[in-house]
């Protein structure tokens, strides 16, 4: 996780303070979508840091279709934000709409919000546009004294954008998840460290790595993390990444193994000094 620095960090501690008790008062009076967009708005400015004027769109036209805000950063938008009443419910319905919206404008992440609850969503460019929530994020239970609240509200930041801290945080999600580790399990590197773990177990068991892969994935393994198109994407990740191991390791020793250039102008002939001896001697 990115460092937070020290002035957003107060800023985000200021913003739980303030918007907490503004939040559950909106609760209360059971507040319309429109009154909740103003409050979304002022915790995107006051809390993650965008100029209200400048790096702030309401009403985003998206192919005849309207999202209702979205941010800028250098003038590129990195976020579309679907926002609803603070007391309504986030279906899904909600969210396939924000990424429709996404996957036509090629905005990567979504928002989905009712000031309250904030999820997050990276939006996968693949054939059907698809999307995975990363991050969900329910502000009347955040604690400013708690680093690890601190760390996910500051993923919406403004200055997140320049660490790359969301992207990060998906890096991470996607490498921890249960299909990357049920693929790592199921590789041939892993099988082939079980299989040496249980030959010394059993010695005298004849044991190959299909049976040790069939029992994984019939046995061991729950069904969802070794099927469908989740796993078989963390497979290919992990092949991809053993490739590009294996290169590496191959670029790395055909250096090692290159022949010696020589200096220009200097003989690549090894002298003999046997020879240069004798060359030197007197004549009988």
């Amino acid at each position: 996780m990115a460092n937070i620095p020290s002035k957003v960090e107060a800023r985000l501690v200021a913003g739980i303070k303030k918007f907490q008790p503004i939040l559950a008062d909106a609760q209360k009076r059971d507040v319309n979508e429109s009154d909740t967009v103003i409050i979304i708005t002022d915790m995107l400015s006051e809390i993650f840091g965008y100029d209200k004027y400048s790096e702030l769109t309401s009403e985003k036209n998206i192919r005849g279709s309207f999202c209702d805000l979205a941010t800028k950063v250098d003038n590129v938008i990195q976020t579309l934000i679907e926002a609803k009443a603070i007391n309504q419910e986030l279906k899904d319905g909600y969210v396939r709409q924000a990424v429709d919206y996404a996957s036509n404008e090629g905005v990567d992440w979504v928002v989905l919000t009712s000031g309250v609850i904030w999820r997050v969503y990276k939006v996968t460019f693949t054939k059907p546009i698809d999307h995975e929530l990363i991050l969900e994020i329910n502000f009347l239970t955040l604690n400013q004294h708690t680093p690890a609240d601190l760390e996910q509200l500051f993923l919406l930041t403004k200055e997140s954008w320049a660490k790359s801290a969301l992207s990060d945080y998906y890096d991470q999600k996607q490498a921890l998840s249960k299909f990357s580790i049920s693929a790592v399990i199921l590789s041939d590197t892993i099988l082939s460290v079980i299989r040496r773990e249980l030959r010394r177990l059993s010695p005298d068991v004849k044991i190959d790595v299909e049976q040790i892969r069939s029992v994984l994935e019939q046995e061991v393994l729950k069904r969802e993390v070794v099927e469908g198109e989740k796993a078989e994407e963390a497979h290919k990740r992990i092949a991809r990444a053993n490739n590009r191991a294996l290169k590496n390791k191959a670029d790395k020793e055909s250096v090692v193994d290159a022949p010696a250039v020589p200096v220009q102008g200097q003989s690549t002939t090894p002298t003999s000094t046997s020879t240069s001896t004798a060359s030197t001697q007197p004549a009988a």
